[in-house]
């Protein structure tokens, strides 16, 4: 009794904790900057080669470790529909005539007839609607040897007891940066982009953990 009592509050305690919710975004989801090589000793001037970036260079990320925002704007749209009609219609129809000199005349003078009919309407619709919009700073994690930018990026938004979490990751081609440092989310290739929660309202949503054990094992 005493052991059946500990597993039941160790489970409740487990229910009770707030789970980040798991993620396909690439990792890590943020990186440091690698270490300058140039000589870092004080020269006496405001210039600084081991801190400074070039005159003519502007501010748009192109280092492991700079940062650069992302539009979202996505929205799709999806409808299918189908219609099948198929029909068929069968009629047979026979007698036994009466011929004279022929056993079992019983059956002589019969009619026969069989009529069968066959039909078939099927119907399908099928749509989806989906709009995410916001924005969301992001970090450059790796600069692949043609010049593009893996990013990542995690956007955490707490409100009273819930928490909602704004991740993204994917490829960025440099060319397609704005001045401003800013990409929308449609020219980021292989972009991984999520909308999650933790919190009571998520929590509520699902079902507990010993209705889903007992759900295993029931065969109805």
């Amino acid at each position: 009794m005493k052991n059946g009592l500990v597993i039941i509050l160790a489970g409740l305690s487990i229910s009770a904790c707030t789970t980040i919710p798991p993620t396909s975004v690439h990792q890590p989801m943020t990186a440091r900057p690698a270490p300058k090589t140039e000589n870092m000793a004080a020269t006496g001037s405001i210039f600084q080669a081991g801190v400074s970036r070039t005159l003519f260079e502007d501010r748009r990320a192109r280092y492991v470790g700079d940062t650069m925002h992302i539009t979202i704007a996505e929205a799709t749209t999806a409808a299918t529909a189908s219609n099948t009609n198929a029909s068929r219609t069968t009629a047979v129809s026979a007698s036994v005539p009466l011929i004279a000199g022929l056993p079992g005349k019983s059956f002589q003078g019969l009619g026969l007839q069989a009529n069968s009919a066959n039909s078939l309407a099927g119907k399908g619709d099928a749509a989806a609607n989906n709009v995410f919009t916001g924005t969301i700073t992001v970090t450059v994690i790796e600069v692949l040897p043609n010049g593009n930018l893996l990013v990542s990026g995690e956007k955490q938004v707490s409100i009273g007891a819930g928490t909602e979490y704004i991740r993204l990751s994917g490829i960025v081609n440099p060319y397609f940066i704005n001045a401003a440092n800013t990409i929308s989310s449609a020219n980021v290739a292989d972009a991984r982009i999520e909308y999650k929660e933790a919190g009571v309202i998520s929590e509520a949503q699902v079902m507990g953990w010993l209705a889903r054990f007992f759900l295993t094992f029931l065969p109805f």
